[in-house]
């Protein structure tokens, strides 16, 4: 079965990474999603490293399940097929800088026109306000102005890092599905579409809200605040043992009991420092440097036989090439591998949720540039005639001339 969402169609006029992840989560529950790209070299991402039969493994592990359509938009013949098949669309996607769809004609507006229950969704960086909205985005920039980079860092004492992944890209495409899905939902029940503003911005400081901002959650507690920027440790809670590293979560009353006894140190019971929650979380740094101090002195293998004798949460720190071939991510069936008619076959992680009653087909590999410009147009109603003379033009391109 194609999935929960067969019969919705997406216009996805995105690139980069947070649109089409999302547009992909969403082709991967069985929407029809038409990706939009430019006639001369498409998404960004299909030019980026680690490449093989002419595609770039960024835009096949964000693009797959999805109809490719070159279509120019600087050209009022490609403004005018956007329109178009927005006749016929459920939800449509844009990432450009603010103000950039409206000036180019396909603004919420100019979709409306044509389809006026459509749900509208535009992601930006910073915002849709204010002096930052119109300036280029990159996740670092989103990391930095967010506090991640100072969260990151240990404490806001410490020298600020970056999460080593593009987590705010990635976070705001899971945000961007789950609410077109929820306007979708929304539009059942009262037959109107909406427009879904969304920033990668707003995105992470919600993330982050959730767990990393408790020191400013309650209003004019200055002693929190100080002490929220100063209570984390550069230890975390990643240990290495005799040889290797592991992860292990102790801070309950009975995850804590269990690894004094694992680690044979009962007396750290009776310390008055770790005595409850909150005086375990006030003395983190020392908490941690003792449980460094006793996994050093054993294996990972043993620790995880150890600790999980006592029911503590552990696990160990895997490596790229250790982790997709981990026996619970195979029993998971987290990684699935696929076939493409260019790049061969292919790793990729499978769509995690699964759904009882419409379960998911197997993905269809990203598509060549401008693969289903033909196709997509004649179901739109132009005649061969006018597509041969767009593509003689450069206002699309087929298959083959516009294949990366």
């Amino acid at each position: 079965m194609p999935g929960p969402l067969e019969g919705i169609r997406i216009i996805d006029a995105t690139t980069m990474i947070s649109g089409p992840l999302a547009t992909m989560i969403i082709a991967d529950q069985g929407a029809d999603v038409i990706k939009i790209e430019h006639p001369n070299g498409g998404d960004h991402s299909r030019h980026v490293a680690d490449r093989r039969g002419g595609f770039a493994s960024s835009f096949l592990n964000n693009n797959r399940n999805k109809r490719s359509v070159t279509l120019n938009l600087k050209d009022p013949r490609g403004v005018a097929a956007v329109l178009k098949l927005c006749e016929t669309a459920d939800v449509f996607v844009q990432n450009f800088r603010p103000g950039v769809a409206e000036r180019i004609g396909i603004g919420e507006a100019a979709i409306r026109a044509v389809r006026p229950d459509i749900v509208y969704t535009s992601i930006a960086g910073f915002g849709f306000k204010g002096d930052w909205a119109n300036k280029p985005v990159y996740d670092p920039l989103i990391q930095a102005l967010s506090g991640l980079a100072s969260i990151q860092g240990g404490s806001d004492q410490a020298r600020p890092r970056l999460v080593r992944t593009i987590l705010p890209d990635k976070v705001t495409a899971i945000q961007a599905s789950q609410a077109i899905t929820a306007a979708l939902f929304a539009r059942l029940r009262t037959g109107e579409g909406t427009h879904i503003h969304l920033s990668m911005l707003d995105t992470l400081v919600a993330f982050l809200w959730s767990s990393d901002m408790s020191g400013y959650t309650f209003v004019g507690d200055e002693v929190a605040e100080e002490k929220d920027g100063k209570t984390q440790s550069f230890i975390e809670l990643i240990y290495q043992t005799m040889d290797g590293w592991m992860a292990v979560s102790a801070h309950t009353d009975s995850t804590w009991k269990g690894l004094a006894a694992a680690v044979g140190q009962p007396e750290w019971l009776e310390d008055p420092r770790f005595n409850s929650v909150a005086l375990r979380e006030i003395n983190k740094p020392a908490r941690l440097e003792l449980t460094q101090s006793a996994l050093i002195t054993d294996s990972t293998d043993s620790w995880m036989r150890r600790l999980g004798a006592h029911d503590v949460p552990c696990a160990p720190v895997l490596t790229r090439r250790q982790m997709h071939t981990h026996p619970q991510i195979i029993a998971n069936g987290s990684v699935i591998q696929i076939d493409h008619p260019d790049a061969g076959p292919l790793r990729q992680a499978r769509s995690p949720a699964q759904f009882s009653a419409t379960p998911i087909d197997p993905p269809n590999p990203a598509r060549q540039l401008g693969a289903d410009t033909e196709t997509v147009l004649a179901e739109a109603g132009y005649s061969a005639e006018t597509i041969a003379e767009w593509i003689a033009d450069g206002v699309a391109t087929g298959a083959q001339k516009g294949a990366t």
